[in-house]
């Protein structure tokens, strides 16, 4: 048996969806992250994660395909965390649109400013804003007191 004839034996199988969306081309790992920044485990929907799937264009990828009502997605929170994903929005069961994602201009409450002197470790109740200042270097700085996400 080839190699090919034996990756398609074992070849995983996840159903058609009716309504909702589907992520792909997602960096192999950041798939579990996605689906807990999204909220997802809190939706009453199927969701279907998948994790280290063989891709031609990436070696290795994830795929998150969740059948919701398709206003429940959040573009900006899929491009922050992995603007070279893809996304399919599916209505009928078929694909209604291809968005493009893009680095947010701000992301809210999505990450959180983890200097202490910042006025978000004070105020508990306003909300965490990362303004992207190097879309070359996908730098985001809170709003409040700069820090560079990442760097705390």
């Amino acid at each position: 048996m080839s190699m090919n004839e034996n990756r398609e034996k074992y070849k995983l199988n996840v159903g058609k969806i009716y309504e909702g969306f589907v992520i792909d081309h997602i960096h192999a790992g950041r798939g579990m992250m996605l689906y807990k920044d999204l909220g997802l485990e809190k939706l009453d929907c199927s969701v279907a994660i998948i994790t280290n799937a063989s891709s031609k264009k990436m070696g290795k990828k994830d795929i998150i395909k969740v059948e919701c009502p398709i206003d429940r997605f959040d573009l900006e929170t899929i491009g922050f965390m992995d603007h070279t994903a893809t996304v399919d929005v599916i209505k009928d069961g078929e694909i209604i649109d291809k968005p493009k994602l893009t680095l947010p201009k701000t992301v809210k409450n999505i990450i959180k400013c983890k200097n202490p002197r910042c006025i978000t470790s004070i105020e508990q109740g306003l909300d965490h804003i990362f303004v992207l200042t190097d879309p070359e270097k996908e730098v985001y700085r809170c709003k409040y007191c700069e820090t560079k996400y990442g760097e705390q």
